[in-house]
């Protein structure tokens, strides 16, 4: 089970923008210049939006001269990915449980359906 405070990385990422700034600063660091030229947002809007990426831990800054530079956290995508891992892998197991059932167990729960329609 997942403690609420670990949806704070999920939480942040649900925004259509923190996504595609999240995939910008994949590609490399940024100011928020640079950020704000390639949205449709204006530049406080990107400001607040690596607030809440810096926030949840997803992003840190560095400063240059008189520029903020901000980059992803590798750790804390890193830390994400794994939950996404978990759950894939859940759910995997849990589909080869449902197929596997299926397959070996058809007969049986025919054979249950009956006797619960016939007393």
């Amino acid at each position: 089970m997942i403690a609420y405070g670990d949806a704070g990385g999920w939480g942040a990422l649900a925004d259509r923008t923190r996504r595609a700034i999240v995939a910008s600063l994949a590609d490399r660091p940024r100011s928020v210049g640079e950020l704000a030229a390639q949205m449709p947002v204006s530049r406080p809007a990107v400001s607040q939006h690596l607030k809440v990426l810096k926030d949840a831990g997803l992003v840190s800054e560095h400063q240059e001269g008189t520029r903020r530079i901000y980059q992803l956290n590798p750790a804390a995508l890193a830390a994400l990915r794994d939950q996404l891992d978990t759950y894939w892998r859940r759910a995997l197991t849990s589909y080869a449980e449902v197929v596997s059932d299926g397959i070996h167990g058809s007969g049986e729960r025919d054979h249950r359906h009956q006797r619960e329609d016939n007393p």
